[in-house]
């Protein structure tokens, strides 16, 4: 066995007994830094309150620099946090149980660590060098509600100059959607929202940066950075962000690298199956769930009876609704509810979810619609009529026992070209016929 596995080993199993564990490591020059922490929290269960998780204080040389909140409970998973930029030089990093902020029920064992460094010149340095260090919302430490889970960066473009885009994705929204319309309107129950964008210049150089404020208003960038990261607060109940504040909590979390010019963002979610897994544990754990076909204000069923679409749409004046009926049946249950303000009416990659009873699979699907609704701007006078386009459907497919998304059971025929239903009509298709081709 490597010397460096022993170490790390020999530390692991001390972990419990000493509080904190140590992790040396050289740079052999100035960098920007990513620990690749693989740790798991015995006796956790997100679902089961006083139980939710441990908390890990990460430090580094002794100085303090970030938190990290294992969701993932008992499984050992992999948890990567960015440093910022560490100079050359031997280090140590510290990764210890925060007893004040971590479950009573839940321990921390860190299994290993690994470093990663990045200069100036390699692909990733300023999507790292430039991600944000996020301080927790107050309210939510200590309640393992709304934590983020994940941070991903899309590079794009504005006028032909380039940007960074950097996305949370969150356990849940205590405040904003309701329940069920997240699930109809969004297919999901976690919340996925922008936090800063940082515009640069052709060598790589920060032109100017934005944040997404209190009721979703872009604004400029210009509080408080450590080094070439910036320093953002969650100020509101869904999840907005705000550049002064702090709290006893921060999460620097290495981005991952999105491209989601094919799916939408939730396609994040199904590359890292672990989030719907939280998602429906922070839901049983909130009292959100109830039992199949029944009605209980703004809960919903087990994640696991849905059918998830993800569909390429251009919606005018309308709002787009899927529906599905079972092999044997009459009904057909749709994603809206009969509710006009849970229709789709944005457009690009969307997703959306429909209920089922549960154990559905791909062969009990007989038919699956797509219905066209007129929907009314927001303080706008209701249009005449509306047009919704549907460009592709690039998959659907159910949530296994272990909340891992499934195979792909249907998308749109090949060669069927877009759809372009006009307001007031209906589209179906044989469910099973489509998914054989």
């Amino acid at each position: 066995m490597p010397r460096t596995m022993l170490i790390t080993v020999l530390l692991s199993c001390a972990s419990l007994s000493l509080g904190a564990q140590s992790f040396q490591f050289r740079m052999n020059q100035p960098a920007e830094a990513v620990a690749d922490l693989e740790m798991s929290s015995p006796g956790s269960d997100w679902a089961e309150a006083g139980r939710e998780a441990a908390v890990a204080a990460v430090s580094l040389d002794g100085s303090y620099r970030a938190h990290v909140t294992l969701y993932a409970g008992a499984r050992r998973y992999h948890y990567p946090v960015f440093l910022g930029r560490v100079e050359a030089g031997e280090h140590r990093l510290e990764v210890a149980r925060d007893p004040q902020h971590s479950a009573a029920g839940s321990g921390l064992e860190v299994a290993s660590a690994g470093f990663r460094e990045y200069r100036r010149g390699d692909p990733y340095f300023p999507v790292l060098a430039n991600a944000p260090v996020l301080y927790a919302r107050p309210d939510t430490m200590g309640r393992f509600s709304d934590v983020p889970l994940l941070c991903y960066s899309e590079r794009l473009e504005e006028d032909g100059r380039p940007l960074l885009e950097y996305t949370m994705v969150y356990s849940n929204e205590d405040g904003g959607t309701s329940t069920r319309a997240l699930m109809a309107r969004w297919g999901r129950t976690t919340d996925i929202d922008y936090v800063y964008k940082v515009y640069l210049d052709g060598r790589g150089r920060v032109r100017r940066a934005t944040i997404q404020g209190q009721d979703h208003k872009e604004i400029e960038s210009r509080g408080k950075r450590e080094g070439t990261h910036p320093l953002l607060i969650v100020s509101t109940q869904n999840n907005m962000i705000a550049q002064e504040g702090r709290s006893a909590i921060r999460y620097q979390i290495a981005p991952i690298e999105a491209e989601l010019a094919e799916h939408s963002r939730e396609q994040v979610m199904d590359d890292h199956p672990m989030t719907w897994r939280v998602m429906a544990q922070e839901l049983r754990r909130e009292g959100k769930l109830r039992p199949f076909g029944t009605l209980d204000e703004e809960k919903i069923s087990d994640p696991r009876n849905y059918l998830y679409l993800e569909a390429k749409v251009a919606n005018q004046d309308s709002g787009l609704a899927v529906l599905i009926r079972r092999q044997g049946e009459e009904v057909w249950r749709s994603s809206n509810l009969g509710r006009m303000d849970y229709a789709i009416s944005r457009s690009g990659w969307v997703r959306t979810a429909v209920e089922l009873p549960p154990g559905s699979q791909g062969p009990d699907l007989a038919e699956i619609a797509f219905q066209c609704q007129v929907v009314r701007p927001e303080k706008a006078k209701w249009p005449r009529s509306g047009v919704c386009r549907i460009e592709a459907v690039s998959k659907s497919f159910f949530l296994g026992p272990d909340y891992t998304p499934g195979p792909n059971v249907w998308s749109l025929p090949a060669g069927s070209g877009a759809l372009v239903i006009p307001s007031g009509e209906m589209r179906r298709f044989e469910a099973r016929r489509a998914a054989q081709k």
